[in-house]
């Protein structure tokens, strides 16, 4: 067993000060943290959900718009999002908003905009009751809502 000394501990502590030194003056940390992003204008029934940062850095806020459509097919609930100026949700739009305003929603499935890549006459929904996110086929009726993104320049 090794004897504990005050210049031992006044050594151990100097190299921890020289790598929080090296870590405070990363280039690659200083352009990361903090993320910074502003707050988007919602009009009345709206609510923000998020805001979600691509892997090139782009911002762009997730706004949940009021009201919804009931045993709707794909085709009639993107049409339907359009006419109240939104889209239906991608499918990590839908995550968030499971995870987030899950409140928000009957505990049933939503559809998304993604076309299944491999079957264009199928579509993703999101299951708000067990969070599950399937495909469906576009002439199923499912809920619908929609949302509007907004970057943040």
């Amino acid at each position: 067993m090794s004897t504990v000394t005050l210049d031992l501990i006044k050594a151990e502590q100097a190299k921890l000060n020289a790598m929080i030194a090296s870590f405070e003056a990363s280039k690659s940390v200083q352009d990361l943290f903090p993320i910074t992003f502003g707050a988007p204008q919602l009009n009345e029934g709206e609510r923000w959900v998020g805001t979600i940062i691509s892997a090139g850095g782009k911002k762009e806020h997730v706004i949940l718009l009021p009201g919804e459509a009931n045993d709707i097919n794909w085709q009639d609930a993107t049409e339907w999002a359009a006419s109240i100026g939104g889209q239906l949700p991608d499918r990590v739009e839908s995550a968030l908003l499971y995870n987030c305003m899950k409140d928000e929603f009957k505990e049933e499935a939503y559809w998304t905009c993604e076309t299944h890549t491999g079957n264009a006459e199928w579509a993703w929904s999101q299951d708000f009751r067990y969070g599950v996110q399937d495909n469906d086929g576009k002439g199923y009726e499912r809920r619908a809502r929609a949302v509007r993104r907004e970057l943040d320049i």
